[in-house]
């Protein structure tokens, strides 16, 4: 439960109150002050309506997109070797740099608020640029030269979104190489740790890029564990068994989410089941994580920016 959601419950809750016991009050006087007095209500009701609004606003446009918070997160995972389990893995994406919140200094703070947790490995999950292919808010040089200061002893892996593509995929793919984090298009990459190995196979922008699934995992031996990435988590479906997991971003959580009512706005073609968090379908997981950055409009609600670290462990 976010804090989002107890601010807009506990101020709905004191206006119901409030309103409610003006309303129960006794009317004792002529009928011109009874007519008066309910036209006096009935103001206030307005009142606090407009005030519960702005504190809505205030709240999903200028204090929730600036927040920046931790999720800790386990899956376990049948069949995954014992000598992998409590893999800590350091979740990121859709930082949309150089949007409203997102500039330089926000960029640092991930960075530090990352390496704060120690994980085994970082993944970034794409959607780095602001804007698209005619307008963007910070040159990816810029916000790669400030990520590079990532730290994890296996490594910093990302795969591109559909933004860095309808900006310049490649120009972003050359910074953030350049400044040392692997980008996985369509490719898989062997990662050794505590004397075993898995691979890590990252998948193409399902909109933007032609998807090489079976191709790409078919190149890793048959029995060696592997998580994939991806930007879009509509991919799922299409992966075969043998990929324990598989990490995506893209929704950013919906963005918005109103109590009891859910989501207002969905990215993805399955609706909610992939919106957000941890999915088991067809013997295989889905984690999805809601990003930091916004699109379209600068706005969260209910869904705040968040760094995940996921511990993978072996159910046996």
């Amino acid at each position: 439960m976010t804090i989002g959601f107890l601010v807009t419950a506990a101020v709905f809750l004191g206006l119901l109150f409030f309103l409610i016991q003006e309303i129960r009050r006794p009317v004792r006087d002529s009928k011109w002050d009874h007519g008066r007095r309910w036209r006096k209500r009935m103001r206030l009701v307005v009142i606090g309506v407009l005030l519960f609004a702005a504190g809505i606003a205030t709240w999903a446009f200028f204090i929730e997109p600036n927040r920046l918070v931790t999720r800790h997160e386990t899956i376990e995972i049948d069949r995954w070797p014992s000598g992998l389990s409590d893999l800590k893995i350091a979740v990121l994406s859709d930082i949309h740099a150089g949007g409203k919140f997102i500039d330089e200094r926000k960029l640092r703070l991930i960075v530090e608020r990352t390496n704060q947790l120690q994980p085994d490995l970082i993944l970034i999950l794409g959607d780095y640029i602001s804007g698209g292919r005619n307008h963007h808010e910070m040159d990816p040089e810029v916000f790669a030269a400030v990520l590079k200061d990532f730290r994890a002893p296996l490594g910093v892996y990302t795969v591109l979104g559909n933004h860095d593509w309808w900006f310049n995929g490649e120009r972003v793919r050359s910074a953030l190489e350049a400044n040392g984090l692997k980008v996985l298009e369509n490719q898989a990459q062997r990662i050794e740790t505590r004397g075993t190995s898995f691979w890590l196979v990252g998948l193409a922008d399902l909109w933007t890029r032609p998807q090489r699934v079976q191709e790409t995992i078919g190149g890793v031996p048959e029995s060696e564990p592997i998580i994939a990435m991806a930007h879009n988590p509509d991919i799922f479906p299409r992966l075969p068994q043998r990929v324990s997991l598989l990490l995506a971003g893209h929704t950013h959580g919906g963005q918005v989410r109103f109590p009891f009512i859910g989501t207002v706005v969905h990215t993805s073609d399955f609706g909610e089941q992939y919106e957000a968090g941890h999915v088991f379908e067809n013997n295989h997981h889905l984690f999805v994580t809601t990003g930091i950055g916004t699109s379209i409009f600068p706005v969260r609600f209910c869904v705040p920016p968040e760094i995940v670290l996921l511990t993978v462990k072996s159910r046996s």
